[in-house]
């Protein structure tokens, strides 16, 4: 008969190492902060730097028979590789800020145990950039700041859409439309053709708009309410994304409570969108049931999935937004259930009360 034994840790143990990682995520945290200020810096400079290198390339595009083949390339080099750059910082810039919730979230649960437990001298302890209490002493309000943190990191996301796509593309519809002028005096026929390809990128330019308009706020959901709105959007969503998606519809179709909408709509709009960017889903099957004491909503795809116990406790949560979906569901007094695995697919289903 083998005995083993077992070293036994005291709670002591346990609060003292929780001390230090306190401490030593402090550390972690101000080192990130500083490095997104630089980083924010240099992607303002490189934003900077884009504006000039493409205002000089429609100069050049301007007066396009004089200037030397050797010049519109380096040109077009510089704009390409400016681009590129600011790219690569912005998704840099996006980890850090990832990487700066999740060690404040830390911070703010190693702060409880550590005031609830009353450990020795942490009430002297200077709380930092986690925020763990307001300034009037008061508890802060995690799920609010969560909240505000989202929208932000949601308008980000569309801003820099907005300039990497229709705003780009209204700065190339001008200088082909300052060529078509130019050539009307010299060369009708290929005038009439750069308009032909001016008309399709100006309905291209105009679909992504509208795009943009549905992903922001659609006006529909105001007027005719949650349902007609989600099978726009799930016609627009299979269009844009080549993902099979259906939508099927069950009960009495009416209105609801505005707030309850907007949650049906925002949480079907970004499990979607979940299931094309990081599942690479390719079929969706979405379930809507209007009851009469219960909405039902499912959202089913056959992407690639996640580890569900890994996802809700790691930076991962934050990017796919478990977390916030839970606590949207549960703060209106409904509940959430995930069901994945890898490989799997991924089915989200949740219900609020009417």
């Amino acid at each position: 008969m083998v005995t083993t034994t077992r070293t036994e840790i005291t709670s002591e143990q346990v609060l003292e190492q929780c001390s230090k990682d306190y401490e030593r995520t402090q550390s972690e945290l101000k080192e990130v902060d500083l490095l997104i200020q630089q980083t924010t810096a240099e992607v303002e400079r490189l934003a900077q730097r884009n504006t000039q290198v493409t205002n000089k390339l429609r100069q050049i595009e301007a007066t396009l028979d004089t200037v030397p083949r050797e010049d519109i390339r380096e040109a077009y080099t510089a704009v390409l590789d400016t681009q590129q750059r600011l790219f690569t910082m912005r998704g840099q810039l996006e980890k850090l800020q990832s990487n700066q919730r999740s060690l404040t979230r830390y911070l703010d649960m190693l702060h409880d145990v550590l005031e609830v437990t009353g450990w020795a001298g942490f009430g002297s302890q200077v709380v930092g950039e986690a925020g763990a209490e307001a300034e009037d002493g008061q508890p802060a309000q995690p799920l609010v700041v969560r909240i505000i943190e989202a929208q932000e990191r949601e308008r980000q996301r569309l801003s820099r859409q907005m300039h990497d796509g229709p705003a780009q593309a209204l700065t190339n519809l001008i200088l082909q439309a300052e060529i078509c002028e130019r050539l009307f005096d010299t060369d009708a026929d290929r005038a009439r053709s750069e308009l032909v390809n001016l008309k399709t990128a100006v309905a291209g330019t105009f679909q992504k708009v509208k795009g943009f308009i549905l992903n922001l706020r659609p006006m529909m959901l105001d007027d005719l309410g949650v349902v007609p709105t989600l099978r726009r959007y799930v016609d627009s969503f299979a269009e844009n994304s080549d993902v099979v998606t259906n939508l099927t519809i069950t009960g009495k179709e009416r209105r609801l409570e505005p707030y309850k909408e907007v949650t049906i709509f925002r949480l079907t709009q970004e499990l979607l969108n979940n299931a094309a960017e990081y599942a690479h889903a390719t079929s969706v099957q979405i379930g809507l049931d209007l009851g009469d004491e219960l909405v039902r909503v499912s959202v089913e795809d056959n992407g690639s999935g996640f580890e569900l116990t890994e996802a809700l406790t790691s930076p991962d949560a934050d990017r796919l937004g478990l977390a916030m979906m839970r606590e949207r569901v549960e703060t209106l007094g409904g509940r959430i259930s995930f069901d994945s695995s890898v490989g799997r697919g991924t089915k989200v289903s949740f219900e609020l009360p009417t």
